[in-house]
């Protein structure tokens, strides 16, 4: 199924049915009171996050979601029927705002969270209700309410604890092949990762994480270059950002350290939240160097970042150090969970 990640819809709430003006009229009682009931509410239009959906692409193409009108009143004091409310099923991660103001719907952060979207009209008063010592016969009812209408923007972002960083052909994929179950596809060209990832990395018994594995970037890319920029919004839920350097490029005009810094340029430029997250450094691909050189080449990659933070050396072909390093984010994420407020 093709990951699509935005969308744009209208929602349209039924109107409530209107008021009924009637009066009792039966064989022998030819001059009876009012009886005539109420309107029904109109149906009103609410998502739903569900787990089991992880694209908007049903958003895309059906654009337009219009709720039922309520039923008008009846004579016999017979209210009106409600009209059935429909519930839009969107992944949870799904962020819903109003297209013409920006403000923020709802946030369908978790499973089976419920948010209303435009609410049904109310029914009409039936002329029963305008009834009084002064006016026996009232030949007044209101009209059914209207229900609202929106368009709204839909943005998901995923759910994910840990977010992959790192150029086109870094080895991001190769990495959450090596460390999930997660089967993304690997090529030697860029963007071969077309559109996000997620893997369930599991480190024992009720110990796991998830990791999404994104476009890479390329400079540029929070003007819009390359594909990168358009999932940049899927690492803004995440705890802790790896940061995956190709230390052994097969391009001769490649500089690991000058392409490392594209990407804390371009992140620092598309969200300063997302730029201040905890990052690791990833030295990837370092079965690719001779083994005496491995320490000498990863600690000039090191002293040229100017790194004071984490850092862990791998090799995701063949898994060499990924265990390691899938254990100590498990731990970090442990104690994030620790410290967060219940």
């Amino acid at each position: 199924m093709k990951f699509i990640d935005e969308a744009k819809i209208e929602v349209h709430a039924g109107k409530g049915g209107n008021g009924a003006v009637s009066f009792r009229r039966e064989k022998y009682i030819p001059r009876g009171g009012p009886d005539g009931g109420d309107g029904g509410r109109g149906g009103s239009v609410y998502a739903v996050a569900d787990r089991n959906i992880n694209t908007l692409v049903d958003y895309r193409f059906a654009r337009i979601h219009r709720a039922k009108n309520g039923q008008g009143g009846m004579g016999q004091q017979c209210n009106g029927k409600g009209a059935e409310d429909i519930v839009l099923r969107m992944p949870a991660g799904t962020i819903i705002t109003d297209f013409q103001t920006g403000v923020l719907v709802a946030d369908l952060a978790k499973h089976g969270q419920i948010a209303l979207l435009a609410q049904g009209g109310r029914g009409g008063m039936g002329n029963v209700n305008f009834k009084s010592s002064t006016n026996r016969a009232p030949r007044k009812a209101t009209p059914g309410g209207d229900g609202e209408i929106r368009e709204l923007k839909l943005e998901l972002k995923v759910l994910a604890d840990v977010g992959l960083l790192g150029l086109p052909n870094a080895g991001k994929s190769t990495f959450i092949r090596a460390v999930s179950s997660a089967r993304p596809k690997v090529a030697d060209y860029p963007f071969t990762t077309l559109h996000p990832h997620l893997g369930v990395v599991r480190v024992g018994p009720d110990r796991s994480f998830v990791i999404a594995d994104v476009p890479g970037l390329i400079e540029g890319a929070a003007e819009g270059a390359g594909l990168g920029h358009q999932f940049l919004r899927h690492l803004a839920r995440t705890g802790l950002l790896l940061h995956i350097v190709d230390l052994a490029p097969m391009d001769p005009g490649a500089a690991p350290v000058r392409d490392a810094r594209t990407i804390v340029a371009e992140i620092k430029k598309y969200d300063q939240a997302l730029y201040r997250k905890p990052r690791w450094l990833v030295l990837n691909k370092m079965d690719l160097l001779p083994a005496e050189e491995r320490d000498a080449a990863a600690h000039r990659f090191l002293k040229a970042m100017r790194w004071r933070g984490r850092s862990f050396r791998i090799s995701a072909i063949n898994g060499e150090g990924c265990i390691e390093l899938a254990g100590a984010v498990m731990t970090h994420l442990e104690t994030l969970r620790t410290e967060e407020p219940q």
